[in-house]
């Protein structure tokens, strides 16, 4: 991060000052405990956590000063009505002020991955940051565009979303030069209702393009297309990618297989070490992005058959005997689906064992038992022989397999990750191959984490 006065984030944020503010800041931080010397503080009150409660410890590991919302001691402190609110502000002053290009990124699905891709593509020819984990909320985005070094050329950020509008909100910190929307499907029904409300969300994203900004959607999903041409955005810079005719930016000749996919664009073939058609879409919006920074296809094909496994995201795993198809970072119907799918084509032998260690999907609002019950026949398609359910929703998915199968289909379900890692030893034998995959509430990382012990 560029070097910045406290005198002058005390203005940017308009706080109160107390104390010394002769210092700059030339770091920002909301977790105490790795706090670096010349950092700002900003005390953020969570739901499990107040920030104000670790000011004396942040001051003490080094930090310059403390932004809060309530009476503290220690100095020097700036105190503001929203220490959130102030974050994002002090972002985006930041960002207006910077010289890096930022390239925004939501969707319901394939954020993550379609960032990973971009950000490893874009690398090889740009001084190029990244958000860290899944920093895509009202925390994560700004400290994502704080972090950047002073000599980055390019920021690739997520934007994420759980009621309407947040989307608008972070993107008018962002202030994309490129926005892209990977896809839209059931997903955060709980705070957003329907479908259309998030196609609405995700369109939002353009609201805060700059002038000449280029904005990127899946043209494969209709209903985000019409909506879009509907609102008559006179945006210049639109492109539209996927597996249409209608598309921009098509794939053609694609072939996926069970580690991996090939496709080619504009008569360039593009290998893909990473599983299933949905990471298809993902190449095709990282794509898209790049060769908006002049990339050419030779560019992005070579680049991208290099390109790593995303963490707890179709991650196949070897653990001694069982191949392990770590998806556990989170779960809503379409990427459920994605996921089985991948599961039912790593076996080209058709002689192993598939079983699927499957956690109820959060945030589903009204439609969350009917949807956990579609599931089933998804469950029995891909060929499972044994679903292990974690959750009271899970448990409708496995009980809907049954009811569907025409084979044999063991289930078992238990009420936590716990219950079920304390009988995996009893399921899982040599040589399965295994679908881990629920919401962030199932906690099914604990699973891979029980296989390992159990296998390696």
């Amino acid at each position: 991060m560029k070097k910045c006065s406290i005198k002058d984030l005390a203005r940017i944020i308009k706080a109160a000052p107390a104390g010394d503010i002769a210092g700059s800041v030339t770091g920002v931080s909301t977790d105490s405990r790795i706090i670096k010397p010349g950092d700002c503080f900003f005390a953020v009150v969570g739901d499990n956590f107040d920030g104000h409660n670790y000011v004396e410890q942040a001051i003490a590991k080094g930090a310059v000063c403390a932004v809060v919302s309530k009476d503290v001691e220690g100095a020097p402190i700036l105190k503001v009505a929203d220490t959130v609110k102030a974050l994002g502000d002090f972002a985006r002053h930041y960002r207006q002020q910077a010289d890096y290009k930022v390239i925004a990124i939501t969707g319901s699905v394939g954020k993550t991955t379609t960032r990973q891709i971009a950000y490893h593509v874009l690398s090889r020819h740009f001084r190029v940051s990244q958000a860290q984990k899944n920093f895509n909320n009202q925390i994560g985005l700004p400290l994502t565009l704080l972090d950047a070094d002073e000599d980055t050329q390019i920021v690739v950020a997520e934007l994420g979303t759980n009621y309407p509008g947040e989307i608008a909100y972070l993107t008018r910190i962002a202030l994309p030069d490129v926005a892209v929307i990977t896809s839209v499907c059931p997903a955060h029904l709980e705070g957003l209702g329907d479908l259309q409300t998030i196609i609405e969300e995700k369109l939002s994203i353009s609201e805060g393009l700059q002038p000449d900004g280029i904005f990127i959607i899946n043209g494969d999903f209709d209903q985000l297309v019409s909506t879009y041409k509907a609102k008559d955005k006179n945006i210049a810079g639109f492109f539209t990618f996927g597996k249409s005719d209608c598309c921009d930016i098509q794939a053609h000749d694609i072939s996926n297989h069970g580690f991996g996919s090939s496709f080619t664009v504009d008569g360039i073939q593009v290998y893909l070490p990473l599983p299933g058609m949905g990471n298809i879409d993902n190449a095709l919006a990282a794509w898209a992005v790049c060769s908006r920074f002049g990339l050419t296809i030779e560019d992005f094909a070579m680049a991208v058959k290099t390109q790593p496994a995303v963490s707890m995201r179709a991650e196949i795993l070897q653990i001694g005997t069982l191949m392990v198809l770590n998806d556990s970072y989170n779960a809503n119907p379409a990427s459920m689906i994605n996921a089985l799918d991948i599961l039912s084509k790593i076996d080209s032998t058709g002689k192993r064992r598939l079983v699927f260690i499957c956690g109820d999907m959060a945030e589903l609002g009204s439609q969350t038992e009917n949807l956990h019950a579609e599931l089933g026949a998804c469950i029995t398609g891909a060929g499972v022989k044994l679903v292990i359910a974690v959750g009271k929703f899970a448990e409708i998915a496995a009980e809907a397999a049954k009811s569907s199968a025409q084979y044999h289909l063991d289930i078992k379900c238990f009420e936590d990750a716990l219950s079920a890692c304390n009988n995996l030893k009893d399921y899982i034998k040599d040589y399965d191959i295994i679908l881990v995959k629920g919401s962030r509430i199932a906690k099914l990382e604990m699973a891979v984490d029980m296989l390992k012990e159990l296998f390696s």
